[in-house]
């Protein structure tokens, strides 16, 4: 396999012709993924943008195109809370789009909540050998083909924060993170090396608030102080942006098409 450092950004005028091109592409490459491959692993990712990227596939007639009861889904990351809180990411997209797609309950892979195990450090644990099993043989990782990540303000992503240890983690694939800097403060998430495992990462976001931090993860911030600076998907990294965050990219790294 060919490896590539290359990021790339695409701009789009506002949030919703955003999302509404993101999801046109999402089930137009995982149309394509089928046509090779028996099965398809996607990681989904929370927050606004997130949810509505998830919406825009729902809502986009082209979705039955895609034959679901092949495709899996995982998360980057979870707020370790009780099952059926608003605040978790897997409750969040059954409401935005799983409900609304004929998959199998089998083909949803979500962290365990807080009700659901003796504590943080057990579900970490527990997700880890979810995705081995899923794995091919010898590998700790299902083969993962779009990985959807958000960024925020602070150039976080899924729960690896700025200047905190859980980037460096190395050693495992699955992690707890307590005392994050934003609400709830108990969380699960990949680790760096497990996002980048991933074929393709898409990162997907929108507004003013974020422009300082893509700016910063595209000009050689180092990972400890802007965690998206450290993605790099296997095949390819896109970020995928309104105008409003591009404010700071540099010129060389906008392109005109995917």
């Amino acid at each position: 396999m060919t490896v590539t450092n290359e990021r790339r950004v695409l701009i789009h005028s506002d949030i919703d012709s955003l999302v509404g091109a993101v999801a046109a592409r999402f089930i137009t490459k995982v149309v394509d993924l089928l046509a090779d491959s028996e099965t398809v692993n996607i990681v989904l990712t929370g927050g606004t943008v997130g949810g509505a990227t998830q919406r825009a596939i729902r809502d986009s007639p082209a979705r039955n195109t895609v034959e679901w009861s092949r495709v899996h889904f995982w998360w980057g990351d979870e707020r370790f809370v009780p099952a059926g809180d608003p605040d978790r990411n897997d409750v969040q997209a059954r409401e935005a789009l799983l409900d609304a797609l004929p998959i199998p309950a089998e083909n949803i892979h979500a962290f365990a909540a807080s009700d659901q195990v003796a504590g943080i450090d057990e579900a970490a644990v527990a997700y880890a050998e979810e995705l081995a099993s899923a794995a091919p043989d010898g590998q700790q990782l299902p083969r993962f083909d779009i990985m959807f990540l958000g960024v925020g303000p602070d150039g976080h992503v899924a729960s690896l924060f700025p200047d905190r240890d859980g980037y460096r983690n190395v050693d495992k694939t699955v992690i707890g993170v307590r005392d994050a800097p934003k609400p709830p403060p108990n969380r699960l998430s990949l680790t760096l090396p497990a996002l980048n495992s991933a074929d393709r990462i898409w990162m997907v976001l929108a507004g003013a608030d974020k422009a300082s931090a893509l700016g910063l993860a595209l000009a050689g911030a180092t990972a400890n102080e802007v965690p998206a600076a450290g993605v790099l998907g296997r095949k390819r990294t896109v970020f995928f942006v309104d105008e409003a965050a591009a404010r700071d990219v540099p010129e060389s790294l906008i392109a005109s098409t995917y």
